[in-house]
This record gives structure tokens, C-alpha cells and sequence, in this order.
């Protein structure tokens, strides 16, 4: 019924102790526990994506690049991914350093060096978009392709 996805710093290779993540198996459940049908959409997302993620066999971790989260690390026999989920990238952010909701779903991702795959899911209907190399897909197509 509950999930943990343990944090994994992204520099060190190695997991850490704190910060781990929990998923219910059931959204229903969410709303029992917290006694209120008030949805919090991005969380609800992240929820769908990481119980996707382990659908398709990935071994999945809450992420960490420097001092910023990466929402998933998922890790299968054909390497690692990334990957930032956010329900919208439209309207302005609450970041104090001013910057807009795309620039700080990217910033966490952008932190990651290397040639992996990295991956912005959100549910805003855009064409297929690449952000240097930082692929944006509409969650819906990623979970039905």
C-alpha cells in the first residue's frame, strides 16, 4: 500500500539516509488519510509516474544533484533516467531567486552530467520539446507510449 522511494545522491553515487519519498498505491487512500477531496495535482502526478515507473520494471529513487531534488532516478539493465515531473510550466513560480516554473523543472535536471536521458513530464499539451538535450513530453503520451 505504501511505496518508498529512497533519496540517491546523483554526485556520490550512493544513497543517503534521510529524505526518502512515500507513494501510496491508491490516490483514494491520500484522500482518506488526509480527510479532504482538496487535490495537491502535482503530487498526485508524481504519484501516477512513479508507480509507472516501477510498472515498467525500473528500480526508482528520489533524486538529489547538489542541492537541488530530482523527482525519480529510474535505473533498469539499460541504464539510468531522469526525471522532473510538474503538472504545469505555465504562470509564474513562488522561486525567491524570480525564476519562471520552467526554468527552476529544469535546473535540477540541467545539474546532472552526462549523456543519460533526462526527461520533463507535465501535463501542459505542447509539442514534443527539448530543453539542451532535457526532453519536455506531456505525460499522458509518456504514459500511454
Amino acid at each position: 500500500m505504501l511505496y518508498c522511494a529512497k533519496r540517491y545522491d546523483v554526485k556520490g553515487k550512493q544513497l543517503l539516509v534521510t529524505g526518502s519519498k512515500y507513494y501510496l498505491s491508491d490516490i483514494g487512500l491520500r484522500y482518506y488519510l488526509l480527510r479532504t477531496k482538496r487535490a495537491d495535482q502535482d503530487h498526485i502526478l508524481e504519484s501516477v509516474v512513479y508507480l509507472e515507473l516501477l510498472r515498467r520494471g525500473y528500480e526508482v529513487y528520489a533524486g538529489k544533484a547538489d542541492r537541488v531534488e530530482v523527482d525519480f532516478i529510474a535505473i533498469n539493465e539499460e541504464g539510468v533516467t531522469y526525471y522532473q515531473v510538474a503538472w504545469t510550466l505555465m504562470g509564474e513560480g513562488n522561486d525567491p531567486e524570480g525564476k519562471s516554473v520552467l526554468e527552476r523543472e529544469l535546473y535540477s535536471l540541467e545539474r546532472i552530467h552526462g549523456h543519460n536521458s533526462k526527461y520533463l513530464l507535465t501535463m501542459d499539451f505542447t509539442p514534443f520539446t527539448s530543453h539542451n538535450g532535457i526532453k519536455q513530453i506531456n505525460v499522458l503520451d509518456w504514459l500511454l507510449g
